[in-house]
């Protein structure tokens, strides 16, 4: 009688031995470091010389997962924030800030780089390359 207990018991021990060697084999699930967004940066062509006062960043990335204040454009803090009509999160930056960074080159294309944390604590980045002009407008001539 002892002999069939121990033969009964023995598959179900077996598979628990087995499913928790398999398990403990298994890749732990990663947390990515960064999140990649897409990014749709407006103007996408910025002229040093317009009466612009806003540079408009659309993302894919939900408004309520994004803490606000931490996102930057190429380093220039936000202006403001809000969501668009699908929930996304849109930044807003002031145009001088941005017509005013180190290293842009005139007539080509600079690559602008938006860097910001979610509400959880993960960082998120996107980025697009935008052409700088410098063109002064018509009436000003």
């Amino acid at each position: 009688m002892i002999r069939k207990k121990a033969k009964n018991l023995c598959l179900p021990v077996l598979c628990a031995i087995t499913f928790a060697l398999v398990m403990f084999q298994m890749p732990a699930q990663c947390h990515a470091l960064d999140i990649y967004i897409e990014i749709d940066v407006s103007p996408n062509v910025i002229n040093i010389q317009s009466q612009s006062t806003v540079v408009t960043v659309h993302t894919n990335i939900a408004y309520s997962i994004v803490a606000g204040t931490s996102v930057t454009l190429n380093g220039v803090e936000i202006a403001w924030w809000k969501s668009d009509d699908r929930g996304n999160f849109v930044a807003k930056f002031d145009s001088d800030d941005i017509k005013t960074l180190d290293g842009l080159k005139i007539g080509e294309y600079n690559t602008l780089t938006l860097i910001g944390f979610t509400t959880g604590g993960e960082e998120f980045t996107g980025t697009q390359d935008i052409m700088v002009i410098e063109n002064i407008p018509a009436g000003k001539q």
